[in-house]
């Protein structure tokens, strides 16, 4: 089978993606296949079931994924993901989040324990082989980061290796302690495709042409990228010693003025540290041309919010949408194909792009 995307390792001969992946519905559908199937998700944070005995049901990526999932803290203080389909007829398990002794579908009143294992089921005494391993809810893998959990449907990759190269960096955050501040998350409405979203995320080079406020408060030339496997981090240094980080002695930055850690996790997953605590961003795809962008924010030194590079998110977020919406326009033109990388700025799409068509490729 042909390869469908190349990227060039050598960044400086490379090409993105051509302007196809970006409106073709076709790789829409299959970068859901290959890619968000096959890699990790932000589900929310230990909060949700805070007590024993407790469930949480969701849909991961609605509109796109559309996963029913349910995590459950159990009697032993366990928390698990497992997908909240019941395995006779499809029904929806878990309908609204609370206290829960079992697992209960309401259609026919099979039931489950807080491990997933299936227990009873009325009017089946005379089935045959019954219960198969395939009538337990099947468990996927969590990973829990300080409050944070993640979910993987079939993972690629083990994302305690993804968890491992943040904490080199953010280590000495105490992430435990960083409380969930509804008043400061919401939702933005992209018209733009999903990916043209992280690639605008995934470089510093615009900043001093779409950020004018941002830019102030970053040093520009000291902007620097570092790759790894499933992750990538730009540093945003500062002029300013005021609203940084205070490192600890021995830490790979100690001595520098660093007012930003910007993470992003393969595909669609951003961790903006500030003084104040972490910004995580989640990408979630609508549909080809439309993306819904969650901002929640986990407050750990509330007296430096609204300072520093994470003072005013909103504000860089509608210039970052502004441009966005208008590359989703660019890209439709017939005469856009594709273009190049500055292997100086954009070592971070590069990589992302590379990703994508390893994955795509598969």
């Amino acid at each position: 089978m042909p390869k469908m995307f190349f990227i060039n390792s050598d960044i400086s001969k490379a090409e993105t993606l051509p302007a196809t992946f970006y409106k073709d519905k076709d790789i829409f559908e299959n970068v859901k296949e290959k890619i968000f199937l096959k890699t990790w998700q932000w589900i929310g944070d230990e909060n949700l079931v805070k007590l024993p005995q407790s469930v949480y049901p969701l849909v991961l990526l609605d509109n796109y994924l559309t996963e029913p999932l349910v995590i459950v803290r159990n009697e032993k203080d366990e928390i698990n993901c497992f997908t909240n389909v019941c395995t006779h007829r499809g029904n929806l398990v878990a309908l609204h989040p609370g206290k829960a002794k079992k697992l209960t579908c309401m259609y026919h009143g099979r039931r489950f324990n807080l491990d997933g294992a299936f227990e009873y089921m009325p009017e089946f005494e005379d089935a045959d082989d019954f219960p198969r391993p395939c009538d337990h809810l099947h468990k996927f893998p969590l990973e829990k980061w300080g409050p944070l959990l993640f979910v993987g449907l079939y993972p690629d990759f083990q994302f305690s290796k993804v968890i491992d190269t943040m904490k080199e960096r953010i280590g000495f955050l105490p992430l435990d302690e960083f409380s969930l501040d509804t008043s400061t998350s919401k939702d933005f409405l992209v018209h733009a495709n999903w990916a043209l979203y992280c690639d605008n995320y995934l470089e510093g080079f615009h900043v001093p042409f779409v950020h004018e406020g941002l830019n102030k408060m970053l040093d520009y030339g000291s902007y620097k990228t570092e790759i790894y496997e499933h992750c990538n981090l730009q540093i945003g240094y500062t002029n300013e010693a005021t609203e940084v980080f205070d490192l600890p002695e021995g830490h790979v930055d100690y001595g520098k003025n660093v007012a930003a850690y910007y993470y992003w996790v393969f595909p669609n997953m951003m961790f903006n540290f500030y003084p104040w605590g972490l910004s995580l961003n989640i990408v979630k795809p609508i549909d080809i041309n439309r993306t819904k962008v969650s901002f929640i924010s986990y407050v750990y030194d509330p007296t430096k919010l609204n300072k520093g590079a994470g003072n005013d998110l909103d504000k860089v977020e509608r210039e970052d949408e502004f441009v966005v919406e208008n590359v989703q326009k660019g890209v439709n033109s017939s005469f856009y194909k594709a273009g190049r990388f500055s292997p100086k700025r954009e070592k971070g799409v590069h990589h992302f792009h590379s990703l994508l068509a390893l994955y795509l490729n598969k």
